[in-house]
């Protein structure tokens, strides 16, 4: 199974050149496989060190700390309704300090001949942007 979403994750030739993964034992003898097959150099992450690979823990801890806890997640449909809205939030408007207080899709100034402030809510209020609209 995991070989078979390996394979289809990345369509035609756009497989990256390396995967970072753990040590589970999803990833057996079919996945190394599939990942030679399709020209991608796994590195194994050290046993029981997650601090390892610190780009998903800090998108993991960011996703609950500004969304999961303060939601109540139904079933499947819900959660993964939640973290598209709040991947959508976090890419076109979350300020990130890494990029200078800007969202990594750059927004357009807005001049105040554009019309008033007005705030625009992400996940059911939980987050909000601002921006000028004419009235």
């Amino acid at each position: 199974m995991t070989a078979q979403q390996l394979r289809e994750a990345w369509p035609w030739d756009t497989a990256p050149q390396f995967v970072i993964r753990d040590r589970d034992t999803i990833y057996g003898s079919d996945v190394q496989r599939a990942a030679q097959a399709i020209g991608v150099e796994e590195v194994l992450t050290a046993p029981r060190s997650p601090w390892q690979n610190p780009f998903v823990e800090r998108a993991i801890g960011s996703l609950r700390r500004e969304c999961l806890a303060h939601v109540i997640v139904w079933n499947e449909r819900s959660l993964r309704r939640y973290l598209q809205q709040y991947l959508t939030y976090y890419h076109e408007w979350r300020t990130h300090l890494a990029l200078d207080k800007d969202a990594p899709v750059p927004r357009a100034v807005q001049p105040p001949t554009c019309g008033p402030i007005i705030q625009v809510a992400h996940l059911g209020g939980l987050h909000h942007h601002y921006e000028r609209r004419a009235a």
